[in-house]
């Protein structure tokens, strides 16, 4: 099977036999097949698009407050960060803006048309940036260190 992706359009084709064979095809009942398979899945990716918009991978609000967690006895400095987090669908068909690996757009053709086969991608942070933290170390010395990949800025399935 092949699958040809433009934006939300899903085109798909059956594999065909490279003997040839010199058999012709009846043009009608090709057409009619293709029509029908064609229609079978831009009514699949409709209903799927409009369901899967409300929960479609995407970042969500979370304020990490280290008093919280126990460690204000350590850090200084922030208080806490809006560290926010990933989730939702990453179904059939993933739009641009999901942000989809091309291995994520294959896996869910593949899942879409067997999916006990594989399952669905993950979603999941493709941006992160740093924060800067003011700390006291072991020996009671004031420590400020950049950690890289604490806060997400973007989300995609993968």
């Amino acid at each position: 099977m092949v699958a040809f992706f433009k934006a939300t359009e899903v085109h798909l084709r059956s594999i065909r036999s490279a003997s040839g064979g010199g058999k012709q095809r009846n043009p009608n009942r090709s057409k009619g097949a293709k029509s029908q398979e064609a229609l079978r899945v831009a009514n699949v990716a409709g209903k799927h698009r409009h369901t899967d918009q409300k929960q479609a991978c995407k970042k969500h609000e979370l304020y990490v407050s280290f008093r919280d967690l126990g460690w204000q006895d350590w850090i200084i400095a922030p208080e806490g960060y809006a560290a926010y987090y990933c989730e939702g669908e990453c179904a059939f068909p993933l739009n641009s803006y999901m942000n989809a690996t091309n291995h994520a757009i294959v896996q869910t053709l593949v899942h879409f048309v067997n999916p006990e086969s594989v399952p669905k991608p993950c979603c999941a942070p493709t941006q992160l940036h740093a924060i800067s933290v003011l700390y006291f170390d072991d020996s009671s010395n004031v420590i400020l260190k950049k950690y890289r990949n604490m806060v997400v800025r973007a989300c995609g399935c993968h």
